[in-house]
């Protein structure tokens, strides 16, 4: 008898569809869509992308490197002749510096001519 009662306590619509009054509760409990934490976190991951872009092209449109001069190559010849002309006591500094880890049998030949 106790199925013939629940099936004359549930509404029409209940029988037709076979909803119980728990699952009913739950539908009418659903909010905005705003006020659920995971619906936030999904979307902070694209909005924080769009800021940092629009931070990263600010960056860069205030911090633009400068124009390379026209003569560039000349410049370049000029400090290469400025550095031909200097003090040649520090050749073998020059030399060596970068053969700290090199061994002795690769080492350029420093002896005084």
């Amino acid at each position: 008898m106790g199925g013939v009662q629940a099936l004359r306590t549930m509404s029409k619509d209940e029988r037709k569809f076979g909803m119980s009054q728990n699952v009913k509760k739950l539908e009418t409990r659903s909010g905005p869509w705003w006020k659920y934490g995971h619906v936030w976190l999904v979307l902070s991951g694209p909005a924080i992308v769009v800021v940092a872009g629009i931070l990263t092209a600010v960056i860069a449109a205030r911090g633009a490197d400068p124009i390379v001069d026209a003569d560039y190559y000349q410049k370049g010849v000029n400090i290469n002749e400025q550095l031909r002309s200097q003090d040649k006591s520090y050749a073998p500094a020059n030399a060596v510096r970068n053969h700290a880890a090199t061994p002795d049998a690769d080492l350029p030949n420093l002896a005084p001519k």
